[in-house]
């Protein structure tokens, strides 16, 4: 039997702030409950101790921690968290060493991570919560998980958990299985992870794969966003395996038949076929004929005549059109496809339309150097090149005597239709005043003319039949001349005596001076004249012409 000593002793010690006692509830009010612990007065706990405290009732028995024997109000201030925390410490440390594993309930959220019941109240921070931190914490409270023990520090008396480690250790232990049993071929499950702009990560529940975007379609992608969302399950296929950089490499396009296996058996050579234009470049454009089949029409195939620099002038991104098999090699996956041999080629009908020898009309077109193009139909031209202009004049370029868009009439010399082209001349309407140049001029006659140029060594005279005469410098006075300029001007109007005629190389060289010579004189004349050099031949008319123009270009230059 207890003396009054020790009855006192053992009372003290249970009613001592910091000790554990049990209490009954004797009252449940809304923010609080009423226990009685056998003391002079009787206990209060806030309601948020209790796990829900609408489920507690009067007479329930609970172990408290006495935290103040008494208040202001004469109560003992009562804690069944702290009471819970105290008998669990203990029990924590030897089952919760570092490293351990226990299970716990998430009870609410604060700044920085989680606070979560484990028997104790222990912190999850917000990096540890999962493999990507989550943006929204709240969405875990109330939900009972697997944690980690990563720290415990006794003198605070606190834990700090890791979720996320335990999640990334159970996918580094699924991978380890998948990259052990995956072989090239098998089909598998996945999530889309993440989509970039060169395809999308699917999470092989463990191993994220890529699925690049040439292998999610047998036909065109633009962005794999097209096809693909995150979140989005799809069955794929393992392609290739690098187990030791843990990489897989995954296909779409590969669970269906690749539809160039059997391309000769849908497409012919000559066939008609129809598809949509999928892109537009400076050399064609790409048609989908097809879903992972494009041909390509080459800027030349647009059109037979037209003159189409690049295809976005006449075709348009997703327009449906039609058009003709030219080609087709499987093996580096290529159609070439025509549009304008759907129409029959104006230049198979050339040659009927305009033999050689026709004489046409049509619309100087344009001009260059060697000559002038006529357009004689919309896409057929014809080309009349500067030495088939005149006879007898020396032209140098085309629009000496043609304008773009002057109508012309001229002959067909030639038809090439390999190179789809015809060769026109204007000279040969008329008659070459060569093949007769003994009716016109004899030499003798006296001619009249104006000056059409001049140059260092003399001037030329257009005569009738438009033919041209030189008159050599020595030929314009009896008095010595230095400069032809300082005597003769272009345009002025000449009498002059035809001395030299040289039919083979269609030259006339005439005098001035020798307007009033008798025979006599002339055939002095032509003796010296004969006797000059090759370089001073005053009827080289073709030098005469090309020297006459370098000396114009080169006193233009020197012009201020």
């Amino acid at each position: 039997m207890l003396t009054m000593e020790e009855a006192l002793k053992q009372s003290h010690l249970r009613f001592a702030a910091g000790e554990i006692v049990k209490g009954t509830v004797i009252e449940v009010r809304q923010k609080e409950v009423m226990v009685d612990i056998g003391y002079k007065s009787e206990g209060v706990i806030p309601g948020g101790e209790f796990d829900n405290v609408a489920n507690v009732k009067v007479g329930d028995e609970v172990d408290v921690l006495i935290e103040k024997l008494e208040n202001k109000d004469g109560m003992v201030v009562l804690s069944k968290e702290k009471a819970e925390f105290k008998k669990n410490w203990d029990r924590i440390l030897q089952i919760a060493n570092e490293g351990a594993k226990v299970m716990g309930k998430v009870k609410s959220a604060v700044k920085g991570g989680l606070i979560v019941n484990i028997g104790v109240e222990a912190f999850l921070p917000a990096s540890q919560v999962d493999i990507v931190p989550p943006k929204n914490l709240q969405i875990y409270v109330g939900n009972t998980y697997e944690f980690k023990v990563v720290k415990i520090n006794q003198e605070r008396q606190n834990v700090v958990l890791s979720r996320r480690e335990l999640i990334e250790q159970e996918r580094n232990e699924r991978r380890s299985k998948l990259l052990a049993d995956m072989v090239p071929g098998d089909i598998r499950k996945g999530t889309v992870k993440n989509i970039t702009d060169f395809g999308a990560f699917i999470d092989l529940n463990g191993l994220d794969g890529l699925l690049h975007i040439t292998d999610m379609s047998w036909g065109r992608i633009g962005h794999p966003s097209e096809l693909l969302k995150v979140g989005q399950e799809i069955d794929v296929v393992v392609l290739d395996i690098n187990r030791e950089k843990e990489r897989v490499s995954l296909g779409l396009k590969q669970k269906l038949q690749n539809p160039w296996e059997n391309i000769e058996a849908k497409y012919q050579v000559g066939q008609k076929v129809k598809g949509k234009v999928v892109n537009l470049v400076p050399y064609g454009a790409f048609v989908e004929l097809e879903p992972g089949v494009e041909g390509l029409v080459h800027v030349t195939e647009l059109s037979w005549t037209k003159r189409i620099a690049k295809p976005s002038d006449v075709l348009k991104q997703e327009q449906e059109i039609e058009a003709v098999v030219l080609g087709i090699n499987r093996e580096e996956q290529k159609i070439s496809l025509g549009i304008r041999q759907l129409e029959t080629n104006p230049w198979d009908q050339v040659q009927e339309k305009y033999p050689v020898a026709t004489k046409v009309k049509g619309k100087i077109r344009n001009l260059t150097s060697y000559g002038a193009f006529v357009e004689l139909e919309e896409g057929i031209d014809g080309m009349i090149h500067v030495s088939d202009i005149s006879w007898t004049r020396k032209i140098n370029h085309p629009s000496e005597v043609l304008k773009k868009g002057d109508e012309v009439e001229a002959q067909v010399l030639e038809i090439d239709k390999t190179n789809q082209r015809i060769a026109l001349g204007v000279k040969q309407l008329s008659e070459d005043p060569w093949e007769n140049i003994d009716k016109y001029y004899k030499v003798g006659d006296l001619v009249t003319g104006n000056i059409t140029k001049l140059a260092s060594f003399g001037a030329f005279v257009g005569m009738q039949y438009d033919i041209d005469g030189l008159v050599h410098i020595s030929q314009v006075s009896e008095d010595r001349v230095d400069k032809i300029k300082n005597v003769l001007k272009v345009g002025q109007e000449v009498t002059a005596r035809v001395i030299k005629i040289d039919r083979s190389d269609r030259r006339i060289g005439l005098s001035i001076k020798a307007a009033n010579y008798t025979n006599e004189q002339l055939q002095a004349e032509q003796k010296i004249l004969d006797a000059l050099k090759p370089g001073e031949d005053l009827v080289a008319l073709q030098h005469a012409f090309e020297q006459a123009d370098e000396e114009r270009a080169r006193e233009t230059d020197k012009a201020p």
